[in-house]
């Protein structure tokens, strides 16, 4: 850990591919609530000093753009925590802020993730004059009965009002639904879904629940109040996900994320295809290429501490490391094959042999899970279930 920026000077080169994608990751760490799954750097407060925050966001965003200078935006993100609960002033601040440190492609992906609470969705007109074209919302179900366990503070019609607002407000939307919870069956997740589908516009996000350790479902599943679904049961939802959205032209760009063509998201992308970001804000982790040298940042999750240090120092990060060719190789594996397209070894900053076990792997093909068109390689849909025991098969 380093509490001070690295000088590039001082960190070994590593070998990189050029591309022209460039990202920026805001996170806004501050909920309503704190949702029981939730394993994100999310705080519940009250009375945020959002002015504040945000000239701390600008501040940060310049140091980000003296490391990274001359490039141009395709895309923004702002994370949570609850974004939707930012006024416009302070959005407008972060984007302005952007604008005068960088380049922004006109045709820049501007994404948003919002709650669909009724205030919250006032909001959305506000948000789009100030220059946001995308937003995520966090449906996550759309019964009031598993939106109550799941700790969500809106209703499933709620949701869908928000739904129809965002499409007649933003240019592009998305919204996430999470499956596999408490008590649901393949019945009851068929007919969600089907009612998802006929309102979307193009994206959705589609999550099995995952208990995260640490986190009060993780804590009521170990002491035996919470049941989800057993493994057969998850493959099936997870094989009802694949029919109903493939049947709706929504392909599987990625293991829980569909889309028509085009619809892509293209932030997302920029971490999935291991390309540069910067990221501000409590929490948030960054890949910077800093004069051919890849550093791995990461902000502390404090938003207190992080703001005194904002302002103390220009930054509020807590880890800022070179990564070698050996470590980027395998994070662009483990990223690259979550994708429908797969990785070109080629691009890999270090030999494939280096980090692939070739034996493994040959297996695995020959077992359908793995496929191998020149020198791309791909997880199959086969595979997609179980990537994470392919991906700790083929890696050393």
């Amino acid at each position: 850990m380093n509490s001070s920026l690295t000088p590039a000077s001082h960190s070994p080169r590593v070998a990189d591919a050029t591309n022209d994608a460039f990202g920026v990751y805001v996170h806004w760490p501050f909920c309503q609530a704190k949702c029981p799954y939730c394993d994100f750097n999310s705080h519940v407060k009250q009375g945020v000093d959002q002015a504040r925050y945000a000239k701390a966001l600008a501040r940060e965003l310049a140091t980000m753009a003296q490391r990274m200078p001359d490039r141009t935006v395709t895309s923004i993100f702002f994370g949570g925590g609850t974004p939707s609960l930012m006024d416009v002033a302070s959005v407008e601040t972060v984007l302005d802020a952007i604008a005068a440190r960088w380049a922004v492609d006109p045709q820049a992906e501007i994404t948003l993730e919002a709650n669909p609470t009724s205030v919250e969705a006032e909001r959305f007109r506000g948000y789009r004059a100030a220059g946001v074209n995308r937003v995520s919302l966090g449906v996550q179900a759309l019964d009031d009965k598993s939106l109550k366990a799941l700790g969500r503070l809106h209703t499933a019609d709620e949701a869908l009002a928000a739904v129809a607002l965002a499409r007649t407000t933003f240019e592009r939307i998305s919204f996430d639904l999470i499956y596999a919870r408490p008590h649901q069956t393949v019945d009851n997740w068929r007919a969600e879904l089907a009612t998802a589908l006929a309102y979307t516009a193009g994206h959705m996000s589609l999550y099995q629940l995952t208990l995260e350790e640490g986190t009060p479902f993780a804590a009521l599943h170990a002491a035996g109040k919470l049941q989800v679904p057993d493994q057969d049961v998850g493959a099936h939802l997870y094989e009802v996900t694949q029919e109903l959205c493939s049947a709706a032209g929504l392909a599987a760009y990625e293991v829980s994320n569909h889309a028509r063509p085009g619809d892509e998201s293209r932030h997302n992308l920029v971490y999935w295809r291991g390309q540069p970001y910067a990221a501000v804000g409590p929490g948030a982790h960054g890949r910077l290429l800093v004069e051919g040298v890849w550093h791995a940042t990461k902000a502390h999750d404090d938003p207190m501490r992080w703001l005194t240090q904002v302002e103390r120092t220009g930054h509020g990060l807590d880890v800022d490391e070179p990564v070698d060719n050996i470590a980027r190789a395998v994070e662009m594996m483990l990223m690259g094959l979550r994708l429908q397209e797969g990785v070109a070894l080629s691009a890999l900053p270090a030999p494939a042999s280096a980090i692939i076990d070739k034996q493994a792997a040959d297996a695995l093909t020959v077992d359908g899970l793995l496929a191998r068109t020149g020198d791309n390689l791909r997880v199959t849909a086969l595979g997609r279930p179980v990537l994470n025991a392919v991906l700790r098969e083929i890696l050393l």
